[in-house]
């Protein structure tokens, strides 16, 4: 990655308000398996591809927040290297975090923690292939705060469980509506692992246009579009210094950012070319480069 940091000394303009994260595509050793979780305990609804693979999305199926790929030899991936920490499932509001919470301790699922992060409510869990999630809702922007050196401010405090689980005195759950996660869900935002930071901030700052939103994280670094708290999460808590997984490997396949505009691609990819990194056609016609730390990145408008 040399050719990155002899060429790309100046940021693109930023990104249009209307970029956001798209398909999380995941290489699944049972499709059966992971199938059945994103159905029954997350709520989704699927559809079956030609190729074998399946789409999952809320009760809207489009835009699909999940592909899962099937591939009954992949192994699975050490979590000391670089790859998917979580993908985010964003809800529209409060009360669907409160269903959600519900569907998981219906389904028998254990959540691994609960956040308030300031600017949003997350609940944290992993499906069966050790992949990382996150299901949270946004706090409304207007709340959010900045601190002295302008910087948005985030933190992780304990999430009051009961006091989101209120939510649904008012409005109880209705078996059928809320059989599936709401139609305006979507991925509000991915979190990677990544060997170090330098060379990943240059890679979605200078070349692909994004905005660093927070530093004050040891360790990590949040990048988003149009004022987001984060669109991009990358950290080296695990996988400082880490390898790339084996090809063949479980997890991450590719990740989708959607970015607003055809010129804002374009601007991107000549950016990308100018860097001396490969690009190659990636699922549903995008262009895929890998950034760094090889995570696949799906560039789309």
């Amino acid at each position: 990655m040399s050719e990155m940091t002899a060429t790309a000394t100046d940021r693109l303009p930023s990104l249009p308000a209307a970029s956001a994260i798209g398909t999380v595509h995941l290489t699944v050793a049972s499709l059966e398996r992971a199938r059945a979780f994103y159905e029954q305990v997350i709520g989704l609804s699927s559809a079956e591809q030609p190729d074998g693979s399946v789409l999952l999305g809320g009760a809207a199926r489009l835009p699909a927040l999940l592909s899962l790929v099937p591939d009954s030899t992949a192994s699975p991936r050490n979590p000391r290297e670089t790859g998917l920490f979580h993908f985010a499932i964003l809800v529209p509001t409060r009360r669907d975090l409160a269903v959600a919470l519900v569907r998981l301790a219906q389904g028998g699922w254990r959540l691994d923690g609960a956040s308030d992060h300031l600017v949003s409510e997350a609940l944290y869990l992993a499906d069966p292939e050790g992949n990382g999630i996150e299901i949270y809702h946004d706090r409304d922007r207007s709340t959010w705060r900045r601190d002295a050196d302008g910087q948005l401010a985030m933190a992780t405090l304990p999430l009051d469980l009961d006091d989101v689980l209120g939510e649904l005195e008012a409005a109880p759950i209705d078996a059928s509506a809320d059989a599936l996660m709401p139609q305006a869900t979507r991925i509000g935002h991915i979190h990677l692992q990544v060997a170090e930071l330098e060379q990943i901030e240059r890679f979605y700052s200078r070349l692909l246009g994004f905005d660093v939103m927070v530093r004050g994280y040891p360790g990590a670094l949040f990048v988003a579009a149009g004022g987001y708290h984060h669109h991009i999460g990358l950290n080296t808590w695990n996988s400082h210094g880490g390898a790339r997984p084996a090809p063949g490997s479980a997890g991450l396949r590719a990740y989708e950012i959607r970015l607003g505009d055809s010129a804002a691609v374009e601007q991107a990819l000549a950016r990308v070319l100018e860097a001396g990194i490969a690009t190659e056609l990636g699922p549903g016609g995008g262009t895929l480069v890998r950034d760094p730390s090889g995570n696949g990145v799906l560039l789309t408008v």
